[in-house]
């Protein structure tokens, strides 16, 4: 009769383990099921399925901490020069800018400025004399705007340090040319693939 009491007691935590086992759940040496620590059913995909999202993340963040990183170079860079007239941002405003006459709406059409604070910043360009502007003749509301001397100066310490880049790209960096192109061509299809995310509503 002991014996038969015996085998109950330890035969319901394998039965409780058992169970869990099969919900995906785990239980305390009493029994009881936490349900914390159940899995997700949308995580359970094939591992080709993880693999593919793991690399889209990584693309996801690797684009973010590039363009950070590439700011932190021009802060590096202007700070060597001893210059704190502009900040990084506005130094690759006016880099882009270059020869060109645009107004403010091209430079965000054309990825030229990324943040929603353009006026702001090319006001105080302006104000800082590295940026003219003039008004159209014909929509006094659009505004044309010029690099200065000043502005053309910001202008190439940006170009001679992207031009130092490339003499050790390849050598220190391990990108040759032809990377670059297939890293672009990569970019420019996820660019293509997000626009049409939110032309198409897809």
């Amino acid at each position: 009769m002991s014996l038969e009491v015996t085998t109950d007691l330890k035969s319901k935590p394998i039965k409780a383990q058992e169970k869990s086992g099969q919900s995906g759940e785990t239980s305390s040496p009493g029994g009881r099921v936490h349900a914390s620590r159940r899995h997700d059913p949308a995580s359970l995909t094939e591992p080709s399925d993880l693999n593919f999202k793991a690399s889209y993340i990584l693309t996801m963040s690797l684009i973010e901490r590039l363009h950070k990183l590439l700011l932190d170079v021009i802060k590096d860079e202007f700070e060597r020069l001893g210059r704190s007239d502009v900040n990084s941002v506005q130094a690759y405003l006016i880099y882009h800018i270059g020869d060109d006459v645009l107004s403010a709406g091209e430079l965000r059409s054309r990825g030229y400025y990324l943040g929603s604070n353009v006026s702001y910043n090319l006001k105080k360009l302006v104000n800082g004399g590295f940026l003219s502007y003039e008004r159209s003749s014909k929509d006094r509301r659009s505004v044309r705007i010029r690099l200065t001397e000043k502005g053309l100066e910001i202008c190439q310490i940006v170009d001679r340090l992207f031009a130092r880049h490339l003499r050790s790209l390849e050598q220190v960096g391990g990108l040759a040319p032809e990377d670059l192109k297939r890293l672009n061509r990569s970019l420019q299809q996820l660019e293509r693939f997000w626009s049409d995310q939110i032309r198409y509503r897809l």
